[in-house]
This record gives structure tokens, C-alpha cells and sequence, in this order.
């Protein structure tokens, strides 16, 4: 049987497509096929979440740290997160300023590595290109029209994995989001064989949505085979990611983006092809980046997305940036994960405190009141006398700020380890004043054709709220002006009256002692415990189910369908093959809705 072995497609100056074949050997039995991309093109646009985008840092920055390379954040890279493992609060305040990092573009003409002896290929290196999970993703490649090696004639010549790196699938974290790229690829532009369908899309062509837990969507039928020919037929969509500097403002990312989603554009013209829109999927908080870019205060895109399909978004934010901030991530404190991220309130809050889109992840007003709680040992809410926050419905003024409280969000010697001259408090307050009015901005923005997909499952617990368990004698008519004394930066927490604080030592982080006549040392002082509860809500134990149903509210555009789906990890949720399947077909019905402004 003949091997089928594809051919690249290239381009010259003018924007004509061409190719280059080779001769072989008779007894290779080889047939070489090139396929010419369609004049018209919808490019996919993948946004990550919050820490998927990989950073690098400034030449002045590199230089006061002493840092070999310029990476301020490459999750994929083993070597990298091992150091991170062992970095403190101080040093991370430093590699993660939002004031001296940028996306870690892929660029091999400039090389911004930060080492000569690092090149943009080296540093790119986390791409691997292939066509589904049932091979080696090293070894073959998604060999889509545009994205399959070039012969060895070519001039340059490129692999399919530099061709993916222009795409942007480098700045990414690829652990994580490589194989939905790898398999928006091969589906979009290998949808039919030999003019045959690709057995691949069997399990969305003909499949019922309620199979993806379909929650919402009048009027959502199963896919026919004729509806994927028409969306398929002389367009093709290549697959792109965009990574944005996380440590910044959702907006401004916004603005950026749309700002290179535009060149791209303008890019695809320069080859005369016919592109008009984009469409846009996302993951967690890549979503509230794609919320703003439709926004006129920011992206202002809004008429060149064709529709946008989010993943796991925090709505209307999520509690658990609260809990991170005080206790750090969860997870067993050997699991290097969690080391990385960071495993300690001061490791988080010195980067989260300090960035503005981090902040914006907090809860926002349309989260709602009572979702810090504070409860006794046997179960009792304290709100008779300490009603659970916010009251009213404000939790930048009733939480956040409150950096005097013990249960406030921020500790304020945690904000500033580095001791950089503009941190601080007042900083980060400002900055959490901004992230309100980004909330109230996009509150009710949505693009008219957007899809959502996100955790609802009763299995993996999220914190819907955050609940502080106290002792049972707890003096809770003194318990505002109650002190920390000691604080395992975990989540649990030593508390002492007012009275009792001002006997001791200024700056006293630990609960004095004394030897009793046998030996035995005991506190000197009364003192009361306090501890972060586990998460007992539903969702992907990261965003609660609470957040992400604030999309089915949506009246106004009212979201084209919704799936509240089980089985996945936040993170992990494009590893889910519930997920990957509802991306997909709402993909295909967003590319329904194009009407081209020159029909053929």
C-alpha cells in the first residue's frame, strides 16, 4: 500500500502558494500530496489562564537578580520550576513584577533570551506537534496544510514545530494546553480524507450534546455531517495561541491582544487570503480577557470575533484567590505543584498583591454577600455577633482592605519582602480598586455568541466560601480586635486579645513560653486558634460551580449553550474528552454564524 507523505505548502513574497516535492526511490512506494490552503481563513485564537502564559523579565531586572536567562515564568521547563520550588516571597516579588516582565514571544531573528547561548528554538522547546493522544507527540506531526515540516529544499526551511512556535503554542504552558491545540489543529484542517470524513470527528458528528452534559442551549442539535462540510468548505482555520502577561490588568491585556489579534489579521490579507474574524477559545481566567476584548473601554474587538468559547471561567471570580492569598495553594506540602505556585500565603500574596490581574480573580460584587464565614469547632456561626462577610454585597470595602483585621485578605508585611520603594498597602489598595471598577465594566459583557463549558461536580470541592474555623471559647465580643501572634502561612492562624498583645515585644511572631518545675513548657499567655477550613462546595477545585452558573444569568446576550460538566480538574479541564468534545462542536456552531462580506 502506497505512504501517503503530505507536503508543505509555502509562500512567496506576493502571497502565492507553492510546493516542493522530491524524488525517491521506486522501492519506497511513496505518494506525495500537497494541499492548498483555502482562500478564506477564521483563525482560532487560544487564551490561557492566569500563569499559562510564559513571561520573561527585562534586561535591567535579569541583571540585579543575576539570572543566566531572562524566564520569569516557564511552567514547562523541569529545570526552572525546580528552582522555583526553593524560591521565597522576596525573589518572586522580584521575577514576577508586572512593571518589568512581558510575554515570552517566540522571536529567532532578536533571540530575547537573555544568553547568547540560549536560542528563541531552545527556549521554545515545550512544543510538540501531533495529531491526537494515540501517538508519540515527538515523533509525528498534525501535517495540516501549514503546519507539517518542509522539504529539505526549502528556503528557509522549517519543522512543523517552529511553524507551530510562530503560532504562538511556546508562550503557553503546553502541559497543559498542547493537546487541545494539537487537536483544534488536526480536526479543523483535516476534517476530510481523501474527501472522505475523518473517523476522528465520529464522536461529535451525530452525537446528542446532552452526551457533554449540555445545561443550556435551545435548539442545540446534534451535529450533521452536511452542517461540518459547509463550515468546512474553501476556509480553513489555523490554530494560534496568544499568551498576556498575567501579572497585568485583564484590560490591558485586552488591549494588547487586540492590538496583535489585528496584525494577524492584517497578515493573512498580505497573503490574499479573505479573513474578516477570529474566533476566540479560552480557559479560566483567558476568559475574563476575552470578556474585555469585546469591551469598547478595552479590546473594542468585538466585530472582528466571530464568537468566543469559554473554559472553566471564574465568572464573577473565585473565593479561592482569597484563600490562596492568606494560606497559599492547596495540596499535600510535598507536591511540587503546589511548591511552584506557591505553597505559603507570603509566597502568593508577594506576587498577587502586586499585580493587578491577579486581583482580579477575588470575588467581585456580583459574587454576592456571606462567603467568609467564621465558625466554631462545633459547628456554630458566629453571626449573632459577627455576620458573615460581605454584608453588603461589597467585598473590596468589607473584605479586602481590612489589612487591621485578622480575617482581612491581606497581611501587610507580606506585600513588600523586597522592599521595592513603590510597594506596599497603599499600592495594592489602588490596585484593588481598579480591579473593581474591571469588574463592574465587564459585569454584563459577554460576545452575543459565546458558548461556556466549566466544572459542576460534586466531587471535586471548590471554595464557594471560605470558612474559618475558631475554638469554641472563643471571645468573639472582642473578635475584630483580636492580634496574630503566630502564623503557620498555611492557614492556621494564633490569635490573642487586644490586652494581651500589648504586653509583647514588638514584632513578637511567636506565643511566649515558660518551664514549669518538671520541665515541661507551656504558653504563658491565653491565646486562641484559627484555621482555613477545606473547600466543601461543588465545582473543579479551583472555581466553584457558584461562579461559573453566573454565565447561565446572562440575559442579555444570553449565552448560545452551556455544559456543567463532571470528571475534570480545573487545570486538566482540555485533558477531559467531555470538555475537548462540547470546544468542538461549539466551534463548529460559531463558524455557522460567518457571513462573508465577498461570497464566492
Amino acid at each position: 500500500m502506497p505512504i501517503d507523505q503530505p507536503i508543505a505548502t509555502q509562500f512567496k513574497k506576493d502571497g502565492t502558494q507553492y510546493a516542493e516535492g522530491y524524488t525517491t526511490p521506486k522501492s519506497m512506494n511513496t505518494v506525495q500530496t500537497c494541499s492548498f490552503a483555502p482562500e478564506r481563513v477564521i483563525p482560532i485564537i487560544f487564551l490561557p489562564g492566569i500563569m499559562g502564559s510564559c513571561l520573561r523579565m527585562n534586561a535591567e531586572r535579569q541583571t540585579a537578580m543575576k539570572k543566566k536567562n531572562n524566564v520569569a515564568w516557564r511552567p514547562d521547563n523541569k529545570g526552572w520550576a525546580v528552582g522555583m520550588v526553593f524560591t521565597g516571597p522576596s525573589e518572586r516579588q522580584l521575577q514576577l513584577d508586572p512593571k518589568t516582565t512581558v510575554v515570552d514571544i517566540y522571536d529567532p531573528k532578536s533571540n530575547p533570551t537573555g544568553n547568547k547561548k540560549e536560542s528563541a528554538d531552545d527556549r521554545h522547546d515545550n512544543v510538540k506537534v501531533s495529531v491526537d493522544d494515540r501517538v508519540n507527540p515527538i515523533e509525528v506531526t498534525a501535517d495540516t496544510p501549514l503546519l507539517c515540516n518542509d522539504p529539505i529544499t526549502a528556503s528557509p526551511c522549517k519543522t512543523a514545530k517552529q511553524k507551530a512556535r510562530e503560532r504562538g503554542w511556546g508562550e503557553v504552558f503546553f502541559d497543559s494546553y498542547g493537546d487541545l491545540l494539537n487537536k483544534l489543529e488536526a480536526r479543523f484542517n483535516l476534517a476530510y480524507l481523501n474527501g472522505k470524513l475523518n473517523p476522528d470527528w465520529k464522536d461529535i458528528v451525530g452525537v446528542d450534546p446532552a452526551k457533554w452534559e449540555l445545561a443550556v442551549g435551545d435548539g442545540l442539535t446534534p451535529l450533521t455531517e452536511d452542517e461540518l462540510k459547509q463550515v468546512m468548505t474553501n476556509c480553513w482555520y489555523p490554530v494560534h495561541a496568544f499568551g498576556y502577561n498575567w501579572l497585568q490588568s485583564n484590560g490591558v491585556a485586552a488591549k494588547e491582544l487586540a492590538t496583535r489579534i489585528n496584525k494577524l489579521m492584517d497578515d493573512y490579507k498580505s497573503k490574499h487570503f479573505q479573513c474578516e474574524k477570529v474566533i476566540i477559545v479560552t480557559h479560566s481566567m483567558g476568559g475574563l480577557v476575552g470578556r474585555a476584548l469585546c469591551h469598547s473601554a478595552y479590546g473594542d474587538m468585538q466585530d472582528k470575533i466571530l464568537g468566543i468559547v469559554h473554559g472553566v471561567m471564574p465568572a464573577i471570580g473565585a473565593a479561592a484567590a482569597y484563600k490562596r492569598m492568606r494560606s497559599g495553594f492547596e495540596g499535600s506540602w510535598l507536591s511540587p505543584v503546589k511548591r511552584v505556585l506557591g505553597n505559603t500565603g507570603p509566597r502568593v500574596t508577594a506576587v498577587l498583591a502586586n499585580a493587578p490581574g491577579g486581583l482580579q480573580l477575588l470575588p467581585s460584587k456580583d459574587y454576592g454577600s456571606a462567603w467568609l464565614k467564621i465558625v466554631t469547632k462545633k459547628g456554630k456561626v458566629l453571626k449573632e455577633i459577627w455576620p458573615s462577610l460581605p454584608q453588603q454585597g461589597d467585598p473590596y470595602s468589607e473584605i479586602y482592605t481590612h489589612a487591621d483585621k485578622w480575617w482581612g485578605l491581606l497581611r501587610e508585611e507580606w506585600i513588600n519582602p523586597a522592599g521595592q520603594e513603590d510597594s506596599g498597602l497603599d499600592r495594592t489598595k489602588k490596585y484593588l480598586n481598579a480591579a473593581n471598577e474591571f469588574h463592574v465594566a465587564i459585569s454584563k459583557t459577554y460576545h452575543p455568541v459565546s458558548f461556556a463549558h466549566y466544572g459542576a461536580d460534586a466531587e471535586r470541592k471548590a471554595f464557594q466560601t471560605v470558612t474559618w474555623q475558631v475554638d469554641d471559647d472563643f471571645p468573639i465580643d472582642q473578635l475584630d480586635n483580636l492580634q496574630i501572634v503566630e502564623d503557620d502561612e498555611e492557614g492556621e492562624i494564633k490569635l490573642v486579645t487586644q490586652a494581651v498583645y500589648n504586653t509583647l515585644p514588638a514584632g513578637t511572631t511567636q506565643l511566649p513560653v515558660e518551664t514549669d518545675m518538671d520541665g515541661r513548657t507551656n504558653v504563658s499567655v491565653p491565646y486562641y486558634t484559627a484555621k482555613i477550613l477545606s473547600p466543601s462546595e461543588p465545582g473543579d477545585e479551583t472555581v466553584p460551580v457558584h461562579s461559573a452558573d453566573h454565565q447561565m444569568q446572562s440575559k442579555d446576550p444570553k449565552l448560545k449553550g452551556i455544559f456543567r460538566q463532571t470528571g475534570y480538574e480545573h487545570q486538566d479541564s482540555y485533558s477531559n474528552k467531555k470538555a475537548v468534545a462540547s470546544t468542538l462542536y461549539s466551534i463548529v456552531r460559531i463558524a455557522q454564524q460567518m457571513k462573508w462580506k465577498n461570497p464566492c
